[in-house]
């Protein structure tokens, strides 16, 4: 698996496994559903490319194997709403470590280059997937809070905390 900032012709790849309302369910309720067919070409335009490197960094997930297959993506903002990162992943590739390995990468850029003391981290509550990486990863629960997602029947997220030192020391 490799990271690098998505463009423009990584729209039909990146819609493809987007678009699936079990990647979708749990993301904030800022995220239209049904999903929009040009969606994610308005979302890179308006929102990603502006600000890419300024106190916001995306990047796509790729494959070796299929370099120019975007399959999921993940996202870091200095600015916390609370939380500092967020990420998805096309449905075909869950269960694999893909999003493990690009969090642990990402995570260690923001501290390491991006001079970040702290990251908070956040998950629909009951998705397990996503805590688990920040299981995996060796974030602290802090505890739940109210929060809205597309799946109306999900009403709170987990916030979870690392600080550059205790990345470091792990």
């Amino acid at each position: 698996m490799w990271l690098r900032g998505p463009s423009l012709s990584d729209v039909p790849a990146y819609q493809k496994h987007f678009a699936d309302y079990e990647v979708i369910r749990h993301l904030a309720a800022t995220v239209p559903w049904p999903y929009p067919e040009d969606g994610v070409e308005q979302w890179l335009r308006n929102v990603v490319l502006p600000a890419q490197g300024n106190d916001r960094w995306t990047w796509g997930l790729f494959q070796k194997h299929t370099p120019d297959e975007c399959i999921g993506s993940i996202g870091l903002w200095r600015e916390g709403k609370p939380e500092h990162r967020g990420f998805w992943l096309g449905r075909a590739y869950w269960g694999h470590g893909l999003m493990t390995e690009a969090a642990t990468a990402v995570t260690t850029h923001a501290f390491a280059a991006l001079g970040f003391d702290k990251l908070i981290f956040s998950n629909a509550v009951g998705n397990q997937r996503s805590r688990r990486i920040k299981e995996k990863c060796g974030a602290r629960l802090l505890g739940t809070a109210p929060a809205r997602f597309v799946d109306p029947t999900v009403v709170e997220h987990e916030l979870w905390e690392t600080t550059k030192a205790d990345w470091f020391a792990r």
